[in-house]
């Protein structure tokens, strides 16, 4: 009876590392069933400002200007309400907004860290995906190979997900670029064929749906909390008997 016992269920060694994996992965998708969320928030908020821009510049006549006096704000650039909310200031005499180019940049940052994050969660869920089919050698796990296969396929995913944003925020950058955001420059551009507001509207719209991909992905990880908590459990079920 002990052979056959010993035969269903792991070795303790791999229970082990079964339970050190349930315990720390399972804290680290916490962290990333959050952050995600947080990110959507900050990437909505960015999205909002480009509208407002481009709804600002798409109604104002072409060359009004209020003033003359350097640093003074630009009646005409300046969407209503958007600098108390995030900052952006167009100044007479001035260059592109210093909030502008701080939000380009940030978002560049993410793209950068999505990538990063999302190649080594595919590479990890490889590896793993490796190691699950070797659970099926012990019918003691068999009812759980589903939990921890969906768990995998879920992190696989959201691996996917954040590649995916990385591009469509750097596509969004790419729209931005084409805008020249100097004062001097976008009454030249709106007082002719102006296509700012245009590059705006479309940039904030991959934005929004770079930050609606980012909450599915937080999603699809939140939904593995009960799985590993139940895989978990039968590991120490095993380790005790």
């Amino acid at each position: 009876m002990a052979e056959d016992e010993a035969r269903l269920k792991p070795p303790e060694s791999l229970l082990q590392l079964i339970d050190n994996l349930a315990r720390f992965h399972r804290e680290h998708e916490e962290y990333y069933s959050q952050a995600p969320l947080r990110q959507a928030g900050e990437l909505q908020a960015r999205s909002r400002a480009l509208k407002a821009l481009a709804d600002r510049w798409s109604v104002i006549g072409a060359g009004e200007q209020a003033s003359t006096i350097p640093f003074a704000g630009t009646e005409d650039l300046n969407a209503p309400g958007l600098t108390a909310e995030s900052g952006i200031l167009f100044m007479e005499g001035e260059g592109e907004p210093a909030e502008l180019q701080r939000l380009k940049r940030e978002v560049g940052l993410l793209a950068d860290d999505l990538e990063q994050t999302g190649g080594w969660l595919a590479g990890a869920m490889e590896q793993a995906w490796e190691m699950a089919g070797g659970l099926a050698a012990y019918p003691a796990l068999a009812d759980l190979l589903g939990e921890r296969h969906r768990i995998i396929a879920d992190d696989w995913q959201s691996a996917g997900l954040q590649a995916l944003v990385a591009r469509l925020l750097r596509r969004a950058l790419d729209l931005l670029a084409r805008v020249d955001f100097a004062p001097a420059a976008l009454r030249a551009e709106l007082g002719g064929e102006r296509t700012a507001p245009s590059y705006l509207y479309s940039a904030s719209e991959l934005l929004d749906r770079a930050a609606d991909l980012m909450v599915e992905s937080a999603t699809l990880v939140h939904g593995n909390e009960r799985r590993w908590r139940v895989f978990r459990a039968r590991v120490r079920e095993l380790q005790s008997s």
